[in-house]
């Protein structure tokens, strides 16, 4: 009758525990995931991650999505160690007409250009931070009206091969 009223069911300590730290466990397995030293490219393990996000004190918002939370976590631990979000590989290819002109606007997202052929069309491929994802897709679309691709190779560059213990 109380929850009926009240609207709330009591949670106890132990489950709001447990619940906090399958939390903690998936901000750090989307921060691990998402994520790599920038120096060698290779990704972090979740183990690290979590000892990283218990060195800085970090604490669970229990209302917050994981998602949200991992991004802030990623913010955070920039300040105390070498982390970086893995780069997307893109490729796009731009009609001829507004290749060049487009190429120009969209320099200043591109963080490193591996490959340009100039046929026909532009074709370029490169690597970006996924946070500028949204503005490369809606600037090729307005600007080629349609007629530019973009093409996802590669949702995170990283090196694979042998894990060295840190």
């Amino acid at each position: 009758v109380q929850i009926l009223s009240k609207g709330e069911l009591q949670v106890s300590d132990k489950e709001r525990h447990t619940q906090l730290e399958q939390m903690f466990r998936d901000i750090a397995t989307i921060v691990a995931d998402k994520c790599v030293n920038p120096e060698t490219k290779r990704p972090y393990t979740v183990i690290l991650i979590e000892r990283a996000m218990k060195d800085i004190h970090y604490s669970v918002k229990p209302h917050k999505s994981t998602k949200q939370q991992a991004l802030e976590v990623i913010r955070q631990l920039k300040e105390t160690m070498q982390i970086e979000r893995a780069h997307m590989r893109l490729r796009f290819i731009l009609p001829s007409k507004e290749g060049k002109k487009l190429k120009e606007k969209l320099k200043p997202l591109i963080k490193v250009i591996e490959n340009e052929e100039f046929h026909e069309q532009l074709e370029i491929v490169c690597l970006i931070d996924p946070g500028c994802f949204r503005e490369i897709d809606e600037l090729i679309r307005s600007e080629t009206k349609g007629k530019g691709t973009l093409e996802v190779l590669s949702l995170k560059d990283v090196e694979e091969g042998d894990e060295k213990l840190e």
